[in-house]
């Protein structure tokens, strides 16, 4: 293939593609590549395998946002959107440019973001790695061929020129890798990471940005449908909430895995595909996901067997972040197009490691927003080096990595249309009961699922219900095949002035984590909050 020069590959960018160039292959043509260019190795279920190079997740602390007066007032400036000036982004651009322009081989993806025609944007991926160009073709919506006919000039261009080190000295930029989204230009330029993640974060991040402008609510959660009701549930949740896990029912479709918005028509999926964890994977904790690997998946940075190509999931020796990379269609129970009804459940899951909040609880539309804006987990003792105990962690709108604007915009839209179209707000904990971490259980998924059943059939909004006298949500007394002693977690405990002790000490946490957010929090969302003692 030859060498492409800079005013070819800014042709590309707009839509002319040059002989040798190759312009939305497909996978066998990408299989072929990674084989041969890549070190790619196909695996005995018939996936591909890659690597990532010394990257092998996301690196929020090099991500920039380009600051230009058109954009500046809108977006939530700070640790997460770190701005760049317009001078740097374009030398930025420049080294980016120049590397792929004398790359021998070039990939273009096209393909679009968000299942509701009113709603998608069209991307155009430039990368010189096959297996970046096949991840892109699983994760977003693929055209038809009459649509690539039309295709047209992208709403955005990603440069992914991540074999390449971005400069240090260009002011702004603190190591060799930047990963940064310009969207006054459309564009977003990442070097210094060949982590494939990125990518797709990065479309997230720009869906976070421009459907919030048009009143869509963009939502990093799985939805489902229910087969006989057609009925919509959303599940928020940060990593070891159950948000998979719970999501992939038999009774229900499968609407998406992780990012989706909600317009006037309903909820839509955001993505083509679904990138999973693959620790630990087995056909018998999660037979979907297993049978899902195969022709046209991307297994990253797993190690296989040097004669069979067998995949260990256990082996974590390149990084415990495994991942795997499919077409949604690959799971059975998928719905396509993956569209679903206004959402008639919300379901923000947490693990609270402390013991403290009820398995599941009743949310009024201010504390559904303070929880939603809160996003509450714990992590667990003994899972990260140097937490001997469990540790609180929130993280706003079960996404804060991928907010462009201040949290209140994203929760005054979930509230704007959980109240239009009657969706109700549940806070379901998955975490331990009868004490903390260490001294109580972790509450049985069987329990859990028997929750969210009882919230999809109805069941649970019939019963009747108690106010928390800390925390103000509604508690059931009752749940279909659920122990009613463990509804209320208090009862659970042996200890009761220790589970005082701690539930204070818990809602005392949440309290100063929303110090950062009253500035633009109303009086509802507030007093959504838990209502500490003196």
């Amino acid at each position: 293939m030859a060498s492409v020069t800079k005013s070819r590959l800014e042709s590309i960018a707009h839509g002319c593609f040059p002989a040798g160039v190759l312009h939305n292959p497909g996978p066998a043509r990408l299989y072929h590549d990674a084989i041969l260019f890549d070190n790619g190795q196909i695996t005995s279920s018939g996936g591909i395998a890659s690597m990532s190079g010394e990257k092998t997740g996301r690196s929020p602390k090099d991500k920039r946002i380009v600051d230009q007066q058109e954009v500046h007032s809108d977006v939530w400036w700070g640790d997460i959107n770190i701005p760049l000036m317009s001078e740097s982004y374009d030398q930025l651009r420049e080294q980016a440019v120049s590397f792929l322009e004398n790359c021998t081989r070039l990939y273009v993806v096209d393909a679009f973001a968000g299942w509701d025609p009113a709603s998608q944007i069209k991307v155009r991926i430039i990368c010189s790695r096959a297996y970046h160009a096949l991840f892109m073709h699983n994760m977003l919506i693929r055209p038809t061929s009459e649509q690539l006919e039309d295709f047209g000039k992208p709403d955005y261009v990603i440069y992914n020129a991540g074999q390449a080190t971005a400069d240090p000295s260009i002011e702004g930029v603190e190591s060799g890798t930047c990963i940064t989204i310009n969207f006054n230009r459309g564009e977003m330029v990442i070097m210094g990471t060949e982590y494939a993640g990125e990518m797709k974060k990065g479309v997230f991040s720009i869906m976070n940005y421009l459907m919030p402008k048009n009143e869509i609510m963009s939502m990093h959660c799985s939805a489902n449908e229910g087969v006989a009701n057609h009925d919509v549930s959303l599940f928020f949740g940060l990593s070891g909430t159950g948000k998979t896990t719970l999501s992939a029912d038999p009774e229900r479709r499968l609407i998406g895995d992780d990012e989706h918005c909600w317009n006037d028509s309903g909820v839509f999926n955001i993505e083509g595909g679904c990138y999973a964890k693959c620790i630990n994977l087995s056909a018998a904790n999660e037979p979907e996901i297993y049978n899902a690997i195969r022709f046209g998946s991307i297994l990253e940075n797993t190690v296989q067997d040097p004669l069979t190509h067998q995949v260990d999931y256990s082996d974590i020796s390149v990084t415990p972040n495994t991942r795997c990379s499919y077409p949604i269609e690959y799971i059975e129970n998928a719905k396509v197009p993956c569209v679903g009804s206004h959402p008639a459940n919300i379901v923000l899951l947490t693990c609270d490691a402390f013991g403290v909040l009820p398995p599941v609880s009743q949310l009024t539309p201010g504390q559904a927003m303070y929880h939603f804006i809160s996003g509450y987990t714990a992590k667990v003792a003994g899972t990260e080096v140097g937490v001997d105990e469990p540790e609180v962690t929130f993280s706003a709108c079960f996404g804060a990595a991928f907010l462009v604007w201040h949290p209140m915009k994203y929760a005054s839209l979930l509230a704007s249309k959980m109240l239009k179209h009657g969706a109700t707000a549940w806070l379901v904990n998955t975490g331990w009961s009868g004490g903390a971490y260490g001294v109580g259980e972790r509450i049985q998924l069987k329990y859990t699922r028997a929750i969210i059943d009882a919230i999809h059939d109805g069941q649970l909004a019939d019963v009747q219900f108690e106010i928390d006298p800390l925390f103000g949500f509604s508690v059931p007394t009752s749940c279909p095949n659920v122990p009613g002693e463990m509804l209320n977690p208090r009862n659970t405990w042996s200890d009761k002035a220790s589970y005082d002790a701690t539930a204070q000490k818990l809602a005392m946490e949440f309290k100063q984590n929303f110090n950062q957010y009253v500035d633009q929090a109303t009086e509802d969302v507030i007093s959504g909050g838990p209502i500490l003692r003196q």
